[in-house]
């Protein structure tokens, strides 16, 4: 279930160009997302789920470039955030009004209620989720559970921040079959190793700068001295994955 709120074509104060919608969780959390939409239909979605303490607006600058290479995109406020690029979180916001918790592993529901939506949108579509520290680790959860409707599976700065269920995301990592991109900081090579090790051989791999780098998918920023190295790791992997 989705309500658009802003009209495709009309920037915010923010400059971003494109539709609003909300979306609803499984537990009534009213979920904020930011549709980047080409005149390709049917070429892949990107889910782009944001990192800690941040929003849907760690996307302002990248995902117009991912609409360039050719992919629609969809980024969402998760419920674990505040806001960041002058775009406040408004899942976090709803969420906490409600009581309900805003934890890491709590915004799980959100990716679920952007990976349904972009099934109703885009039904013949690859969908690729991509996500930004805790979100980089909750992807793996996702595509373990939808083995048949993700193709491709993108992990800025991904870790073992938290149990899911009682489980390490190494777990859920070992039954991921879909081609996995990892990426993160230089010095954060360990927090990812055993997720990465997890993972099925074949279709996996991953990229560190030569320079120290940034968490996260921040990385892309032009404010990082270092984005033109992750664009062209991450170029790579996409255009085998379209």
């Amino acid at each position: 279930m989705f309500v658009a709120i802003s009209p495709a074509g009309k920037s915010d104060s923010s400059g971003f160009s494109g539709e609003t919608v909300t979306l609803e969780s499984v537990d009534g959390v009213q979920v904020k997302a930011d549709v980047y939409e080409i005149k390709d239909k049917k070429a892949p979605v990107i889910l782009l789920f944001h990192q800690a303490g941040f929003s849907r607006g760690e996307y302002r600058e990248t995902a117009p470039l991912l609409n360039d290479l050719g992919f629609n995109c969809i980024a969402i406020d998760q419920r674990s955030g505040k806001g960041v690029n002058g775009v406040t979180n408004e899942t976090f916001i709803d969420a906490s009004a409600k009581g309900i918790s805003t934890k890491y592993p709590d915004a799980f529901p959100d990716l679920k209620a952007a990976l349904k939506f972009a099934m109703r949108k885009y039904p013949s579509n690859k969908i690729i989720v991509w996500g930004s520290s805790y979100s980089a680790s909750l992807v793996f959860v996702l595509a373990q559970k939808y083995l048949d409707k993700i193709s491709a599976v993108i992990a800025f700065s991904p870790g073992e921040y938290f149990k899911f269920r009682g489980k390490e995301i190494k777990e859920y990592a070992k039954k991921v079959s879909c081609p996995v991109f990892i990426t993160s900081a230089k010095n954060e090579h360990g927090y990812w190793k055993g997720i990465y090790e997890s993972i099925p051989d074949g279709n996996k791999s991953f990229f560190l700068p030569e320079t120290d780098g940034v968490h996260g998918s921040r990385a892309l920023w032009k404010s990082n001295p270092s984005h033109k190295e992750y664009w062209k790791a991450l170029k790579i992997f996409l255009l085998k994955i379209k």
